[in-house]
């Protein structure tokens, strides 16, 4: 009990954050912050290096995976991806930006509690299609859009997406924070079926979806406002 914690090789946290301020290359930041940790924790270069190839070599197919995507997606936009996608919302009268937003929070949240959350997303949902269709909804009943409502129509885009998306996945009974509690649980010795703390998420995702469905609601009052000046 009376020997000390190192709490040097807590360093490299620091190399992180100043990288991230300096806004200098990811992988860049991460390799000086490994290295920094290593120097403080008296870590043998060898072994620093082999931890670094291991890592490497483990990770190395992630890349792939989260840029065939990206990638695909950048194509379909320089294909007209955005302009069909407005000129699509924009031939249904009755469609506003809040109703669409309403819409794509219900299929979001739905989607996430049966565990499909890779359904949506910011880069490959909310950046192309929907922030775009938002915004053509707007302008297809109010005209020309200001910068600043432009970019609140986009913000609220992306916190549709991560309110379906947050409070979806709580009620799939394979969420991995479920799993965790349910573990935790049953170590300090509470029996706890997974299936009921699933259901219990359920009123939770329901009162998320009522109260974001009225802040999209005054979004829709917002934008008649600001247009109307």
């Amino acid at each position: 009990m009376q020997s000390a914690v190192n709490l040097w090789p807590l360093l490299g946290i620091a190399a992180v954050a100043a990288g991230f301020v300096l806004r200098a290359n990811p992988v860049l930041v991460v390799i000086v912050a490994c290295g920094v940790t290593g120097w403080a924790a008296h870590l043998p270069l060898p072994h620093l290096l082999e931890s670094l190839g291991t890592a490497f070599i483990k990770t190395r197919n992630l890349p792939l995976i989260l840029l065939l995507p990206l990638a695909a997606i950048g194509l379909l936009e320089r294909f007209g991806l955005k302009e069909h996608a407005q000129a699509s919302i924009a031939r249904i009268r009755s469609a506003t930006t809040g109703r669409l937003l309403t819409v794509y929070l219900l299929a979001r949240e739905v989607a996430a509690a049966f565990g499909l959350t890779s359904l949506g997303g910011h880069p490959n949902m909310v950046r192309p299609l929907v922030a775009p269709m938002a915004e053509a909804a707007a302008e297809a009943r109010h005209g020309t859009l200001s910068e600043p409502l432009r970019q609140r129509i986009r913000a609220m885009s992306a916190a549709t997406d991560n309110v379906g998306l947050f409070f979806g996945e709580d009620v799939f009974v394979a969420f991995g924070a479920i799993v965790l509690m349910q573990t935790i649980l049953k170590a300090e010795g509470l029996d706890v079926d997974p299936i009921h703390m699933a259901l219990w998420g359920i009123p939770t995702a329901v009162t998320a979806f009522v109260i974001h469905a009225w802040n999209l609601r005054r979004l829709d009052a917002r934008i008649r406002r600001e247009t109307a000046r």
